[in-house]
């Protein structure tokens, strides 16, 4: 009988020091978490908006603060909106915008060639893009989305485009690929 209560009373301490530690370590990963939510909180602070130049047929043109993710439209709004001789059916207004982009409204009686440089195709920026935004290039898949955003995350932003090269998964046939679709900024 008396091992019976020695060993009853081992494992009731055990249980009683596998509650202290548990309710310890939840104490620990809730700290844990807050702190990764303030960190993350000052991350976007520092980047919640993005200056971009807007010029031709807005009422306004100039540089404009907006948020970061919006679109052109919302540049095109914060400029005063468009005069009457704009031809906004030749801009993508769903376009999100990124950081220190010039966006161009062109005028009704322009032809498309006097635009070609100011119409360019918006190319995909590889230091921001969302997995999403990175699946919609040639070539680029699930997987080597995540690799990109993995590299950028672990080495920083890309300096040039020509760096998506050190990503695992993307050599040189794939980036002769994209290579006129993307930019970094």
């Amino acid at each position: 009988m008396k091992k019976y209560v020695k060993y009853l009373i081992v494992v009731l301490i055990i249980v009683i020091i596998s509650m202290y530690l548990k309710n310890k370590l939840s104490d620990y990963e809730y700290i844990n978490i807050e702190n990764n939510i303030q960190n993350n909180r000052e991350v976007i602070d520092e980047n919640e908006f993005i200056k971009i130049h807007i010029i031709g047929e807005v009422k306004n043109s100039g540089v404009i603060e907006l948020k970061v993710g919006s679109r052109v439209a919302d540049a095109i709004e914060k400029a005063g909106g468009t005069t009457e001789m704009a031809d906004v059916s030749k801009v993508n207004l769903a376009c999100v915008l990124s950081d220190g982009e010039k966006l161009y409204i062109p005028n009704i009686n322009e032809e498309n060639n006097v635009l070609e440089n100011e119409l360019k195709p918006n190319k995909t920026n590889i230091n921001i893009s969302s997995k999403e935004e990175l699946i919609k290039l040639n070539g680029i898949g699930d997987s080597t989305a995540e690799a990109i955003i993995d590299y950028r995350n672990k080495n920083g932003k890309f300096l040039k485009i020509e760096d998506l090269k050190n990503v695992p998964g993307i050599g040189d046939s794939k980036f002769e690929k994209i290579k006129n679709y993307i930019c970094v900024k």
